[in-house]
């Protein structure tokens, strides 16, 4: 999924005279997900670090409303506790299971986390204060799901006897290429050709991904930087019908739209110029964790969302450095989705999978 990019902020403002008096001080603050994404080519992310202790993964998350909300996440083997203006306090383990704030001045502040559910602590209290944990998402493994205004069946009838824009200009021809004859170690999960997408239904005859040649060649150039470091890429979509970007567009609500495109634009998906994919380990097949699942409709899937785990962090840099240094663009709403750099130069496509015909040169 993705739309036309488009700047959204988030406000926080902690207003407890307890937070003020002492920890935060705070007042007003923001912090914005970019609109475009950076030009240079991302930086390799450094060395691996190694995964959290068990212990603190039911506490990793986000509590309180969103306009006064606190991550918990895991930075540099410590656990830290996050205001959405940045800062950043270490939580240190104290008697009993509980922590404390490693300032401010004065006796720590105690922090305490409430019992656990589903495998993840339900509050989190600091001194007198209690915060729930919000809900952002699926947890990892599960699948983010919205709710349908509409019957699948009319949205598909309906897209279906719709037409894409019109585009002036000229375009090169289609010449794509299917991802799977790249190179055996490129994995497929389509999920929009299964129930285990955000519809809940499949909008896909067949799961296949495709790509425009030139898109294509550079992808598999991202795999070999990928393979020496012993992950190799799992692909849940590419080129894309316009119908289907319709049937997204008109499923999804007005809140949410960000990240869907809008058809009266088309789609980089249309045009063959767009991948969404994840990485997976070479040695296991297992897919890699990220700060937030795919196609989930929440801040986790800003591609500098800062919470999660420092190895999930890493991944999702990974996955940006190898596609950013093959000339694609991470979309600035979805650490999945990326746009080759000539998407511009390809029409907007509506051509279902089963009826797209390919030349003798698209033979490897």
């Amino acid at each position: 999924m993705e739309q036309i990019p488009r700047t959204k902020t988030y406000r926080s403002k902690i207003w407890s005279p307890v937070l003020s008096n002492t920890l935060f001080a705070l007042s007003i603050s923001f912090f914005t997900a970019s609109g475009f994404a950076q030009i240079s080519p991302f930086a390799f992310p450094g060395h691996k670090p190694a995964d959290i202790p068990r212990a603190w993964r039911p506490l990793i998350g986000e509590y309180g409303p969103e306009q006064a909300s606190f991550i918990v996440l895991e930075k540099s083997g410590r656990l830290v506790l996050r205001e959405n203006d940045s800062t950043e306090i270490n939580l240190r383990r104290a008697a009993g299971g509980t922590f404390r704030l490693s300032k401010p001045p004065g006796a720590p502040l105690p922090v305490y986390f409430g019992g656990e559910l589903s495998g993840h602590s339900i509050s989190i209290s600091l001194g007198d204060l209690t915060f729930p944990r919000r809900t952002l998402g699926p947890e990892e493994g599960q699948v983010f799901r919205i709710q349908l205004s509409s019957s699948i069946e009319d949205l598909r009838q309906e897209a279906l006897a719709a037409s894409p824009p019109h585009e002036d200009g000229q375009f090169r021809d289609p010449d794509l290429i299917d991802l799977t004859s790249l190179d055996s170690s490129i994995h497929l999960d389509i999920r929009y050709a299964t129930a285990n997408d955000f519809l809940g239904t499949p909008v896909y005859t067949q799961a296949r991904a495709f790509l425009q040649r030139p898109a294509a060649d550079a992808l598999l150039r991202a795999l070999l930087r990928l393979k020496p470091l012993g992950y190799a890429l799992l692909i849940h979509d590419a080129y894309r019908p316009w119908y289907v970007t319709k049937i997204f567009w008109d499923a999804t609500a007005p809140e949410d739209k960000i990240f869907v495109a809008d058809p009266a634009q088309g789609s980089r998906h249309n045009r063959g110029c767009a991948v969404d994919l994840t990485l997976y380990e070479l040695k296991t097949g297992k897919p890699v964790e990220m700060p937030g699942t795919y196609d989930e409709m929440s801040p986790r899937s800003f591609p500098d969302y800062p919470g999660g785990t420092s190895l999930q962090r890493w991944h999702r840099d990974l996955l940006r450095w190898a596609m950013e240094s093959e000339g694609f663009t991470m979309y600035a709403h979805e650490w999945w989705h990326f746009d080759f750099k000539d998407w511009h130069e390809y029409p907007i496509l509506n051509v279902p999978f089963e009826k797209l015909q390919f030349s003798e040169k698209q033979v490897r």
